[in-house]
């Protein structure tokens, strides 16, 4: 993973949109557009290929590095704009450019490309645009810190008078980053919403489990319907009580599935 963040070429175009931008250097600005463009293509296109030469699916559900990157939140924004900040500091000093790899890796933009081709071969198309929501938000907001910094450091400056490239780049770059902003906020309400709910289903399973010897093994969000695992001696507690203690705490419109799993001790 880190690897891949390195030596793929995505950063420097990305920036360099920033700069050409500033410059009002049309030609170099499509040129590194079409650099994201199709670097983004190609990252998306090789593991979909990859996708097709492994048996099972790839999916949040069963991997860990893909469901890190399908359900991105607001703070995932903050962070590529920490990292856009000083990548763009550094394109601008020359003195300090030896960070970019390591902006590089702080910056997520190959990983969630590849979760997109990934989950496209595997069906799940809501999960691949969540990777790529995260994709799209890191190149935004890269793009705005740019902008930003090279205004800091009067790169416009070096502009041919009386251009207007970079006004419309950076008017574009702000609609931008309203518009993901809006998505990563209703997935941050989402997913705070979903991690209360089976927290507090675990707080009851863990009562109802505690007497009889059982132990809650795990508690996720399938779907509509929250999974509660249980492990433990027979006899097994009554799937009965613990609907009524959840009713009793509120969660009367909260979707239980419970999978009890009986263990045998024997001693040799």
């Amino acid at each position: 993973v880190i690897g891949a963040m390195i030596v793929a070429p995505l950063m420097a175009p990305i920036l360099g949109v920033a700069l050409a931008a500033a410059l009002a250097d049309r030609p170099n600005l499509l040129r590194c557009l079409a650099l994201v463009l199709l670097g983004a293509a190609a990252v998306i296109a090789i593991s979909y290929l990859m996708g097709l030469l492994i048996s099972a699916p790839v999916l949040a559900a069963d991997n860990s590095q893909v469901a890190g990157r399908v359900s991105p939140r607001l703070i995932d924004l903050v962070a590529a704009v920490a990292t856009g900040a000083v990548g763009a500091v550094a394109l601008c000093r020359s003195d300090i450019s030896d960070t970019l790899p390591g902006v590089a890796i702080a910056i997520s933009l190959v990983p969630p490309l590849t979760v997109v081709g990934l989950t496209l071969e595997s069906g799940s198309t809501s999960e691949a645009l969540g990777a790529l929501l995260l994709f799209t938000a890191n190149v935004t907001a890269i793009l705005a810190m740019g902008a930003i910094v090279m205004g800091i450091y009067r790169v416009s400056g070096h502009a041919p008078a009386g251009s207007r490239t970079a006004l419309h780049v950076g008017q574009v770059i702000a609609v931008l980053v309203v518009l993901v902003a809006i998505p990563l906020a209703l997935t941050s309400q989402r997913v705070s919403t979903t991690e209360r709910r089976e927290r507090d289903v675990r707080a009851v399973a863990d009562r109802w489990a505690a007497p009889d010897g059982w132990e809650v093994v795990s508690v996720a969000t399938q779907g509509d319907r929250v999974v509660v695992r249980v492990a433990g001696p027979l006899p097994e507690p009554d799937p009965s009580v613990l609907r009524t203690s959840l009713d009793a705490e509120g969660m009367e419109d909260v979707a239980v599935e419970l999978e009890q799993i009986p263990i045998t001790t024997t001693h040799l």
